[in-house]
């Protein structure tokens, strides 16, 4: 790139992204601008001659999180770049050296665990239903990156899932795993074992492998897994060229077997390397952070945010109780609706909870207001039917000659697929595939002067394999897992409830400690206003404020219909069964 490339950080970004060299450890809180550090320090190292392109490698956790780093670096001016997941990388490597060391092309890969699973438990003559065989999947799934054998397993989890007994769950892993290897395939999590045992077996692989990528970067440093964590001192060997990104605050998957100790205990394991810390937040108002920091006080790994800005605090959040669940979610809509009203751009506003079940009667709620809603974790946007069928009508007409402008011709194209200019009712798929359209319009809207047909529809294209989404005119609904990593200037999060969250199956501290950092993610996606609410009563059975409320306390909530911020049971000081519990 041309210019500075830590030109625009701020002190701490900077002195993060200018250390090239080494060990360095990365802790960067929420809205702190860690993917900007990132892209920068690889742009400042390219450009300084420090790195060459080809020989780096950043590593993340999700496709979409990889095209992100591409498109973000190609902006600095650099390409060439190896910006994947760490399965991408992983089965790059299998089968770019399996065909030389077997003599053969590497297995293929399975496309549904669940299925094969369900034909190994025909050998035991057992009918298993979904929901089992999705749980026996997940217990597969921990085994592996957990690096344990099957034996190990069943000395960890003792107990069976569903009908099955443990005995049973371990002969149904080894019929899984002898029927894999009968088909001659390997599942997701065997393709890091396999190239991790590939690069202990071959140390002629592993020079090439370690000859190619001299620099390693790796986000969300939270999230490793013991098995990840494995294949990248692999890649490293006995150099130190590593930069760790992470938040402990944020491990929220460590029921897949991701350990936030990797990232906490990094300067422990690396007595050289160079710490910093990022808690400059550039996305909440103080009022926002001040609520997380109350949270997570006193928490291992804890940073304290602040926001970057002199500006006012901001509006004070608030807690809502309302007597059931439907009352909850039409104060919510209610309130929603009113942010609309007030001018609030509807992609601007999101809707956070616990678990999937909740959404129905949020939705319906928000549809009977006329608000339309996308819920996070449904279809990928460019695998939508419609925006499917967009696409091709698109690029076909790029090929004949243009009777009219090209802006012209996007609306014609969306018109003769039955797009209109006002939309239909919300709540329904007739206005899900309205607003799909109607967000490919507006990208057309924002192309630069001079864009061709066929360019756009090359753009299409280029999001649609890195997963780089546009934005649907509407309010997300979305879990809390489903939210981390995105941001909206109004969060509702509903369901602050003993039993939601933390979830009711939460009952080691352990467990209730995953729930607050899940909570934290949900607080910490709040730029300006933040409502949390809750309801006294599931049905027939009446519910408790969450613990969580008690520990964030009145002084950086509002309480809504008079109640009092409530003092309920604190895990800081006590375990789940009110015996000491230690922090």
């Amino acid at each position: 790139m041309t210019g500075d490339a830590l030109a625009g950080l701020d002190h701490h970004q900077r002195e993060a992204a200018a250390i090239l060299r080494g060990p360095v450890c990365v802790l960067a809180g929420a809205g702190t601008g860690k993917t900007r550090v990132i892209t920068h320090r690889i742009a400042h190292g390219v450009d300084t001659g420090a790195y060459s392109p080809a020989r780096v490698m950043a590593v993340t956790f999700t496709s979409k999180a990889a095209g992100e780093l591409r498109g973000r670096l190609r902006a600095l001016g650099v390409a060439g770049v190896a910006a994947r997941t760490f399965h991408a990388a992983a089965l790059a490597q299998l089968n770019y050296f399996w065909p030389t060391l077997a003599g053969d092309s590497a297995p293929s890969l399975i496309d549904n665990k669940v299925r094969m699973l369900a034909h190994a438990a025909d050998g035991m003559q057992r009918d298993l239903d979904q929901a089992t065989l999705r749980d026996v999947a997940s217990a597969i799934e921990w085994r592996k990156v957990t690096m344990r054998s099957i034996d190990e397993f069943a000395r960890a989890r003792p107990d069976g899932i569903g009908r099955l007994s443990l005995e049973a769950v371990v002969e149904l892993q080894q019929r899984y795993e002898k029927l894999k290897d009968t088909r001659r395939q390997l599942d997701f999590e065997d393709v890091l074992l396999a190239c991790a045992g590939m690069l202990e077996a071959e140390p002629q692989v592993a020079g090439v492998v370690r000859e190619q990528y001299r620099h390693f970067t790796v986000d969300e440093f939270q999230d490793v897994s013991p098995l990840q964590h494995r294949l990248l001192e692999l890649w490293l060997g006995e150099r130190g060229d590593l930069c760790v990104v992470g938040d402990a605050s944020q491990t929220i998957y460590s029921f897949t077997g991701a350990d936030s100790r990797f990232l906490l205990e990094f300067a422990d394991r690396h007595p050289d390397a160079a710490v910093v810390r990022l808690e400059r937040n550039y996305r909440s108002d103080a009022a926002v952070l001040d609520v997380a920091n109350a949270l997570m006080r006193g928490r291992p790994g804890a940073l304290q945010l602040a926001s970057a800005t002199d500006d006012a605090p901001g509006a004070r959040p608030t807690v809502t109780d309302y007597p059931d669940d439907a009352a909850e979610a039409a104060g919510v809509a209610a309130a929603v609706a009113a942010q609309l009203a007030m001018g609030a751009d509807a992609r601007d506003i999101a809707v956070l909870y616990r678990v999937h079940a909740q959404s129905g009667l949020l939705q319906q709620a928000l549809a009977e207001r006329g608000v339309a809603t996308t819920v996070l974790g449904g279809t990928r946007f460019f695998d939508l039917p419609e925006v499917r069928q967009a696409v091709m009508a698109l690029r076909a007409a790029s090929v004949a000659p243009l009777e009219t402008g090209f802006l012209a011709t996007v609306r014609d194209v969306l018109r003769s697929l039955g797009h209109t200019d006002d939309p239909p009712p919300a709540g329904g798929a007739l206005r899900d595939a309205w607003e799909s359209r109607a967000a490919l319009l507006r990208l057309a809207e924002a192309a630069p002067e001079g864009t061709t047909l066929r360019a756009f529809t090359d753009t299409l294209m280029a999001r649609a394999k890195d997963q780089h989404e546009p934005e649907l005119a509407t309010v997300t609904l979305a879990t809390l897992h489903a939210a981390k990593g995105l941001e909206w200037p109004h969060v509702h999060i509903a369901g602050l409830s003993e039993g939601l969250l933390p979830i009711s199956y939460a009952t080691g501290f352990a467990q209730i400690d995953e729930e607050r950092r899940l909570a934290y993610v949900g607080i910490t996606r709040a730029g300006r206003t933040l409502a949390l609410s809750w309801s006294r009563s599931g049905g027939r059975s009446p519910r408790s404020p969450s613990r969580f409320l008690a520990e964030i306390g009145s002084r950086t909530l509002d309480a809504v219909h008079g109640s009092a911020i409530p003092a309920g049971p604190s895990a800081r000081s006590a375990s789940p069964t009110g015996r000491p519990g230690r922090a």
